[in-house]
């Protein structure tokens, strides 16, 4: 090889060598910035009807489908029911240990039975126990004349409580979630009961994790299959009917974390358990909650006019968390907008301004920031003397 050929080679390698660099260091750019980024798969293909999951706390909804359309909600109606009965234990109406007499309505109501007998006594907080675990129509009945008279009269509590519960696509019929023509809800409003039940009454909660109930000498299992397979699920309900097909509002909590799925309409019993271990797989591996602000912590002073004190602490009324995607916290940007004349009197509690958290550039959430405690007027004197400061801080401004 003479000397021209060794040089044309040896520029030609070199050439070659930095391609290949240049293309290595490239793709390394590009993994670290796919690193960098967190990506979040799409949503999983779920087999319902409607589907949902949210998180309990934030209220944030993570995947959806059809979330706000009516469909028949089979015996997740008896959630309501539950309710109901927690909130009248809760107000001292009621006591576990009240006496129900069955009536012969109770005892024939067909479906998924508690076998209570027409003509005895039975413990509230053992049709309480039914209508979770067994999913008792019987057991709905017999507790839902026993706090409203009659089941009617008990349905329209029901539909009172959803109003307030902001259940706006749902309409009760009756106690149990038997077919009934305007009987219906949502996934959505089926999430917020759940979150209702779960966070206002706590002390009850725990009977939506047991297995089993025996009554009557009858063993019987709690339908939501989730119990047995994950550990975090601990409720909430199961319900079938032609109409509904199966159904199930699951939640379950890992690290600090509660979710809340909903599956409408799937076509077994064990694909509503599927679909629904799908949707809470999913939320927990890409998504988490941050807390970043607690209730009653200051995280703000400004000026007062005219008030007996000069400086104002301002907070939140209820602690504020975010759900974002994994990877995500660094990116999170907090503000805080305060009036810009703030004048005794002021009530504590009182809305001052907005605390709004963004996550690159979008509004992720945005909460009032209130007076943490309550300034009175000042004296004439003073109240002049600041009127004049105001005014002739306006003129400047």
């Amino acid at each position: 090889m003479n000397m021209f050929n060794k040089v044309g080679f040896k520029k030609v390698f070199s050439s070659q060598i930095s391609k290949v660099l240049r293309l290595l260091f490239l793709t390394v750019a590009i993994v670290n910035v796919a690193h960098g980024a967190s990506l979040i798969p799409a949503e999983p293909q779920i087999a319902a009807t409607a589907y949902l999951v949210i998180d309990a706390d934030t209220g944030k909804i993570i995947a959806a489908k059809n979330e706000n359309e009516r469909f028949a909600p089979a015996s997740l109606t008896k959630m309501m029911t539950a309710y109901i009965l927690e909130y009248e234990l809760n107000k001292g109406n009621v006591s576990t240990d009240d006496l129900v007499l069955i009536s012969e309505k109770a005892w024939r109501t067909q479906g998924s039975r508690m076998f209570i007998r027409e003509g005895t006594q039975v413990r509230l907080g053992d049709l309480m126990k039914g209508i979770v675990i067994q999913s008792g129509n019987d057991a709905s009945v017999a507790a839902a004349e026993h706090i409203a008279g009659s089941e009617a009269a008990f349905a329209d509590l029901m539909n009172q409580h959803a109003k307030l519960l902001g259940m706006r696509n749902t309409n009760f019929m009756n106690a149990t979630g038997l077919p009934a023509e305007g009987h219906e809800s949502s996934a959505f409003d089926l999430a917020l009961l759940a979150k209702a039940i779960i966070q206002d009454f706590p002390e009850h909660y725990g009977i939506y994790s047991e297995k089993y109930f025996t009554y009557n000498k009858i063993r019987q299992p709690n339908r939501n299959k989730l119990l047995w397979r994950d550990k975090t699920v601990d409720g909430l309900k199961t319900g079938h009917t032609d109409a509904a097909g199966y159904c199930l509002v699951a939640s379950a909590k890992r690290d600090g974390m509660r979710l809340i799925s909903v599956v409408l309409g799937t076509s077994d019993e064990e694909a509503r358990a599927r679909e629904s271990q799908k949707l809470l797989s999913y939320a927990f591996r890409y998504y988490r909650t941050h807390q970043l602000y607690k209730s009653n912590v200051v995280l703000n002073t400004t000026k007062v006019w005219s008030g007996t004190q000069d400086q104002l602490r301002m907070g939140i009324a209820e602690s504020l968390s975010v759900t974002i995607p994994r990877g995500q916290a660094d990116k999170l940007q907090a503000t805080m907008d305060v009036d810009r004349v703030v004048t005794a009197p002021i009530a504590q509690g009182q809305e001052l301004g907005k605390v709004r958290v963004t996550l690159d550039g979008e509004l992720v959430t945005e909460v009032p920031l209130v007076a943490m405690e309550a300034i009175p007027e000042a004296g004439l004197l003073k109240r002049i003397w600041h009127a004049i400061l105001l005014f002739f801080t306006s003129l400047i401004g």
